[in-house]
């Protein structure tokens, strides 16, 4: 696990001296909720049609601008030819996998914390600390989901010319187990639920995160040997 924790730092040591793709990633995250909240304007006073469109405009954002960093995971590997070096590195490859998903996730979650204040502020919520705590594990259970299923797309995406194109249709089908029930449990979030109302969606997440990221990290060695 500390090989994994190095790994991860060094992505994000690299990632943090440029920062291009979080400019990206912000950048389209936050055109997404700006575009819609503008469309849906004239909906904005009726909080039951906010309710029902609210969650899905903030999954998209999160969704596709996650995609922007994921076409890069292993691509700055490629580049500067660290990936066959670590590749002879005396570990575990699964180490490697966990690792591109810690940074991923560091990334990620950095993206979520910056837009959801935004999407808050245009979509006109007001949400208690209770609201918000729940909310904040609905968008860590989809994301990590997300994120487990996607870092392992991007390896295998890895030796085609158009990754960027087909990292997108192949993860997008895999993802609506896990959209799903994380667009439902966050419109119940902000809809006032308590917890005990979305717990099948949390059972739901909660069980993709657990059995994708162990069928990933058992195929990475597969993925990247190929």
């Amino acid at each position: 696990m500390i090989r994994s924790f190095y790994i991860a730092a060094k992505d994000l040591k690299a990632e943090f001296r440029t920062k291009q793709m979080l400019n990206s990633m912000f950048i389209f995250s936050l055109l997404v909720l700006v575009v819609f909240s503008v469309s849906f304007g004239d909906f904005l006073g009726d909080s039951a049609k906010v309710e029902k469109l609210a969650p899905g405009v903030l999954w998209i954002a999160f969704t596709f601008a996650g995609m922007l960093g994921l076409s890069r995971t292993f691509v700055m590997e490629t580049e500067n030819g660290c990936l066959e070096a670590l590749m002879l590195c005396p570990v575990d490859r699964g180490a490697i996998y966990t690792g591109k998903i810690l940074s991923n996730l560091a990334i990620v979650f950095l993206m979520e914390a910056v837009t959801l204040p935004f999407f808050i502020i245009l979509f006109n919520y007001s949400l208690g600390t209770g609201t918000l705590l729940l909310l904040l594990l609905i968008l860590f259970l989809g994301t990590f989901g997300f994120i487990a299923v996607g870092t392992l797309l991007s390896a295998l995406t890895l030796g085609t010319r158009t990754r960027e194109l087909l990292l997108p249709v192949l993860l997008l089908p895999i993802l609506l187990p896990v959209l799903i029930p994380a667009v439902e449990a966050t419109a119940g979030v902000l809809a006032g639920n308590s917890i005990g109302n979305l717990v099948p969606e949390i059972r739901l997440l909660a069980v993709y995160d657990l059995v994708f990221f162990v069928i990933s990290h058992l195929v990475f060695e597969y993925v990247v040997s190929d």
